[in-house]
């Protein structure tokens, strides 16, 4: 592979994995989309999202809010309380989710034909 072909491959991936480092692991994208479905403090974040734990939950709210993704908001009320919103900046990732929505529904049908395994 020549040099020039390289850099172009090199052009290409960076901004992938730039993207994945964003997004990538378990529970980043169902945070969004629990979010996004209105659940805006953590515990109602936390029941909607299965199997995720509190400690993993605060982790990655903080993570989303370093990239932007989120905006935590604290109000003086009795008692506290915290909300989590989406920023317009999320909102670049719907095309993004809808693209891996009907992407893995297809893949889905493929591996598992008609059958909805979970």
């Amino acid at each position: 592979m020549g040099s020039g072909e390289h850099k172009d491959c090199h052009e290409v991936i960076m901004p992938v994995r730039d993207a994945l480092d964003v997004i990538n692991g378990k529970w980043k994208l169902p945070i969004i989309i629990a979010i996004s479905r209105g659940h805006k403090r953590f515990r109602d974040i936390e029941r909607n999202i299965p199997k995720i734990t509190s400690k993993v939950l605060s982790k990655e709210l903080k993570d989303l809010e370093a990239h932007k993704l989120l905006k935590r908001s604290v109000y003086d009320s009795q008692p506290v309380t915290v909300e989590y919103t989406l920023t317009p900046y999320a909102a670049t990732l719907n095309p993004v989710i809808e693209a891996l929505y009907t992407w893995g529904s297809q893949h889905r049908k493929t591996i598992f034909g008609s059958q909805d395994q979970d």
